[in-house]
Formats: C-alpha cells, structure tokens, sequence
C-alpha cells in the first residue's frame, strides 16, 4: 500500500502532476481521477508543458531555478496536495519536487515506458532502478508472484514512430521560439532540440543504407556458427545510464566492456554492439566503437549494428551484457544469459549473472526458470500496465489502468507489501585517462 494516509483512507485526494512525456496520457488520467473525485493541478514548466494540459488546473511557474523550492513548497501547503505524479524523477526540478514531497509527507508517483516493451507502461512509488521498491530478494519474489496469472503476451496497442516524432515536435519546437514565456527554465536534455532533429535527418536520409547493412549482419549472425554475445547501447541522454550506473556516460562503458572481452572473451565468439534505434546520430558510435576495437587487436570479432532484428539475436546469443537497459529484460524473457553493469530493477541474484564481467564471457549463467516465471508475473501485475504514450488507444488504455491504481492505492501490488527499502546508486567510475 503506498505511504501516504490519503492514499491509504480512499479520501478524495489532491493530485499535482509535474512533467511528462510528450504525450496526452497525463491530461487523460488527471481526467479519469477528477471523475473518481479528485483533484489534478498541474505545474507548467516550459511552453511544451502547456501545450499538453489543455484543462483546468494548471498553473505556470516562470521563476529562476533557485526559486522553484520556495515556490513548490509554497504550492504544496496552499493546494493541500497528497499526490506528486511525474516522469523521470532524476530531472532536477523533479529531484527538488521529490525531497520536498518526502519531507511534506506527499505521496510520489513515477510513470515511465514499461519495462515489457513495447504495449506496457511502468508506474512505481518513488521512482525507478535505484529507487525502485520492488522486491530484489529471490525468495519473496518467488512467494509472490508464483501464483500469478502469466501476463498475456499479445501485442494490445501499437504506436507509429510518425506519431512519437509529432508529438516530440509539438512539444520542444514551442519551448525554442517560444522561449521568452517561460526564461528561466533550464532543459534536463543534453542536447538542443533543433541539434537533435539535425542529427536525425541526417539519420533518415541514410536509413535504406543501414537496412540493408544491419539485415545481412543479422542474418549472418542468426544462421551462422560465430557464437556471439550483444552489447545494446543505450541513449546518451537517458536517466538510467546516467543516474543509476557506475558510469559518467556510455563511452565509459563501451570501454570498459570491450576491453574485458578482448582479454577474457573466448576465442572464437563475437561481440555485436546495437545502436539504439533513436539514437540522435550526433556521437559517431561506430567510429568510437572501431578505434576501441582497434587499441585492444579485436579486428573483426566487434560488429557494429546499426538497425535490424534484435529479437533474432537475442535468441540465438551466447549472452546480453548491458548498462541497464530493458533488452536485458527483454533477452531474460527468452531464457538468456544476462549481465548487468548498473542498477537494474531485474539484477537479481538467480535472474542475471552476478559474476564480475570478466568471468561472464566464459561461464554465462542462465536465469533460473522459476524466479524468471515469477519474476515476470510479479513485474507484469505490480508495476506493469497495458497501453502507451502515442496513440489514443494507447493513451486511454494507459490512463485508465494508471488512474485505477492511483485511485485504489494499489501502485507495487501484489508484492511489495514486505516494502523493501530502494535498492540505492552505485558508485560512479573514474574516468579513464
């Protein structure tokens, strides 16, 4: 049950969303909750935020950064709020949001994409990976989610990248011209808007060209006879690598791991490294990846992937090796072996290899079939629910399901009523020199 006494009691409750994604799904479940007879307020940020809460309820802070505290803890007491609802709890105006709304006794909800891509959206007390409150002891995961129903696998909703690109256009075009409504608010992004859509031009005037690239290596790989492990990049930009791994940024990491595999690896395998498929194309991945390659004498045995299948790899793969992204929960739900480096919600013990990198590329340990069944169980009824961030069905079926869970104070049920405590952040790498 989740911490605050409103959400325990069932009273009427005061809910105060701060951003989200690009997307309607929060104005859509502020909808469902005021017709359960609560109360949604909304905190603008930028003009993009604007633009995605047409309703009532919203209010507009314009302040400097160094305001926001007072100005939300003056929020908080004069709107009585009981319920913090957000994406991305590492932004820093969320980061500020969330130390405030522990100290006012505020009960805090994250809402992210779901850990079961592609038709799942996540919802979680307190925030995600390093934050997360969902069980990491073998032993109650397996009490708890034993008896489950197994998830229904069946693609539900489907979303089109047409329809994700306009709505991330309508949201950070108006936040660069429109930059004067809003002056003092500083983007959590590493990258400009307008230098991100460059860069994914450039992407797509070359994609025909990787297609056919990627789809012969897959192929190759897929029906061939080189065992081989996957490395999946993940975003420069994204939270998780930055915020809940060892690791000041994906260089670091590629580093690190081929560096481990040119001298532990056996002779023989491959390493296949995949870009992630929105990748903004401003890093030259593949030229870091083939210069690393090159100072450890990998030659050909470092692939480069750049689109395709990565279904079919993860199939026939030795191993995933990965920062903490969800194709290691991806590749754990088809049996394979999977090493994690950062925090994961799925690093468990019996679920992923807990040997030190070095050692996995010999001896890569397969997930023990009864903690993986009711891990999946567990994942899919407690944090898990069906719809996503881009379509309309998507987004109703995501808001209603979300909004059911806030309403009834069911948010990490069944499972994490022995509550333990988050699971806390690695310590970060030198860099190298």
């Amino acid at each position: 049950m989740a911490a605050g006494t409103a959400a325990m009691t069932g009273q009427n409750r005061v809910f105060l969303f701060l951003q989200g994604p690009s997307s309607p799904i929060f104005a859509k479940i502020a909808d469902r909750l005021e017709a359960r007879g609560h109360r949604c307020l909304r905190i603008n940020l930028n003009a993009g935020d604007r633009i995605f809460w047409r309703r009532r309820g919203g209010y507009n802070f314009r302040g400097r950064p160094a305001d926001w505290e007072s100005y939300l803890a003056a929020f908080l007491k004069r709107h009585a709020v009981t319920d913090l609802v957000l994406l991305g709890e590492e932004r820093a105006y969320h980061q500020a949001a969330l130390a405030m709304a522990k100290r006012e006794t505020v009960d805090i909800y994250v809402v992210e994409m779901g850990y079961l891509r592609p038709d799942w959206l996540t919802l979680e007390r307190d925030g995600m990976s390093s934050n997360s409150h969902f069980p990491a002891d073998p032993g109650q995961i397996i009490a708890a989610g034993r008896d489950l129903p197994e998830p229904d696998w069946q693609r539900r909703h489907s979303q089109t990248f047409l329809a994700e690109a306009t709505y991330d256009l309508l949201y950070n075009l108006p936040n660069v011209f429109l930059w004067f409504l809003y002056p003092h608010y500083r983007r959590h992004a590493l990258f400009h808007p307008l230098a991100e859509y460059g860069g994914w031009l450039l992407r797509l005037a070359g994609e025909g060209r990787r297609k056919v690239a990627a789809t012969v290596l897959v192929d190759r790989l897929a029906k061939g006879d080189t065992p081989f492990f996957v490395f999946p990049l993940q975003l420069q930009t994204d939270f998780q690598l930055r915020a809940h791994s060892p690791f000041n940024g994906q260089h670091q990491a590629i580093d690190e791991v081929l560096a481990s595999f040119a001298a532990y690896a056996p002779a023989g395998t491959t390493l296949v490294v995949k870009v992630h498929p929105l990748d903004n194309g401003l890093i030259d991945w593949q030229a870091h990846i083939r210069k690393t390659a090159d100072r450890h004498a990998l030659g050909d045995r470092v692939s480069f992937l750049d689109g395709g299948d990565l279904n079919a790899l993860l199939e026939t793969c030795l191993g995933v090796v990965t920062i903490n992204s969800t194709v290691g929960l991806h590749a754990l739900q088809r049996g394979r072996p999977v090493k994690v480096l950062g925090t994961a919600i799925f690093n468990i013990d019996g679920l992923t290899d807990q040997v030190a990198l070095d050692r996995f590329w010999a001896t890569p340990a397969l997930p023990d079939e009864a903690l993986r069944t009711a891990f999946l169980r567990l994942l899919a009824a407690s944090i898990q629910v069906r719809g996503n961030f881009y379509s309309a069905e998507g987004t109703d079926a995501g808001a209603d399901a979300i909004a059911a869970r806030l309403d009834a104070g069911t948010v990490n049920e069944p499972g994490a009523y022995v509550d333990p405590p988050p699971r806390g952040k690695p310590a970060k790498r030198r860099q190298s020199t």
